[in-house]
């Protein structure tokens, strides 16, 4: 992930639905959600969800599947995993084994 890139997540999640569905979705798993599911939990008109999932999806933490005429959405790991990572790259001074504990506990390997 480059800085381009972390900056469109950070953008992304640095609004309050935005973030609450970012971590209904991780909550949901590989199952994920139906997108007026999403909006019915978190109390968000269609239109209002639709665009917020957009810019979530624009931003590489959501992915999306169509299932008829409705859209399940799901938490990107890949896209998670690549922002914990740039974080954290060049972590404890030169010396990432020093971090390897606090990656190891927030690493998750789900492969949807």
């Amino acid at each position: 992930m480059d800085t381009k890139d972390v900056l469109a997540a950070f953008a992304a999640l640095s609004q309050e639905t935005r973030l609450e569905v970012f971590r209904l979705l991780v909550k949901a798993g590989e199952e994920g959600l139906l997108s007026g599911e999403i909006g019915e939990r978190l109390q968000v008109r269609q239109n209002t969800m639709s665009a917020n999932l957009s810019v979530l999806l624009n931003a590489g933490l959501l992915r999306n599947r169509r299932e008829g005429r409705s859209v399940r959405y799901f938490a990107d790991y890949d896209g998670m995993r690549g922002l914990l990572g740039y974080l954290m790259e060049d972590c404890c001074g030169g010396k990432p084994e020093l971090c390897r504990p606090a990656i190891d506990q927030i690493a998750c390997d789900v492969r949807l």
